[in-house]
């Protein structure tokens, strides 16, 4: 039995911090895991220039929510879910998550949760496990799944080359020049007819 798991931030919407970037006119902020590939190096880095700005998690969810899913994500996830099961397993945050899980239909996620304080500000963050993508595609295969990933970014890699088979999606020319091995894709179409080919038993 198979179940596929996809990225979200990059795959299925944009980039919200680069989506947040833009609001603020803050360029540093631009900076996600496709360009660094330790997730708490990265994270530690956003919160101190949050705390340098005087911006907190109202602000951030003020961005999400005029975020719109990317074009097609929610027809393609919808063919998706109407064949297979599907899990998002994301780095974004609870507190993020909400508004854009309703755009595209409260598919399942799996992601991580900030630390808050009263004031709104991000102080810290807590990862529901390490290496989570990669964690949770190892738990999924050993209650009997054949995991299916698709992703974009170097926190998918683990997830993607775990599984069964393994896609990159809209990913950037760097990380395709250095995994050529993996197969990489740029339209809904054309990823759906790659997984659809590994649930009927055709080729990756």
């Amino acid at each position: 039995m198979e179940i596929v798991c996809l990225d979200l931030e990059g795959v299925l919407v944009p980039e919200i911090w680069i989506a947040f970037a833009e609001e603020t006119g803050i360029p540093e902020l631009k900076r996600t895991t496709r360009d660094e590939p330790d997730y708490d190096k990265l994270m530690k880095y956003r919160i101190g220039i949050l705390k340098e700005h005087g911006l907190g998690l109202k602000e951030i969810q003020d961005t999400i929510a005029k975020i719109d899913p990317l074009d097609g994500a929610k027809e393609f996830l919808d063919k998706l879910r109407a064949m297979t099961q599907v899990i998002i397993i994301s780095d974004t945050f609870s507190q993020f998550a909400g508004p854009l899980m309703k755009k595209l239909g409260y598919p399942t996620i799996f992601c991580n949760s900030l630390e808050v304080a009263e004031n709104g500000e991000i102080t810290g963050f807590k990862m529901r496990c390490e290496k989570s993508k990669y964690t949770t595609v190892k738990a999924l295969q050993s209650i009997g799944y054949d995991t299916i990933a698709s992703g974009d970014s170097h926190n998918d890699l683990g997830m993607i080359q775990a599984s069964k088979a393994g896609f990159l999606f809209k990913s950037t020319d760097a990380i395709k020049a250095e995994y050529p091995e993996i197969p990489a894709y740029e339209t809904y179409d054309e990823l759906f007819t790659a997984i659809q080919n590994v649930i009927e038993g055709g080729s990756r």
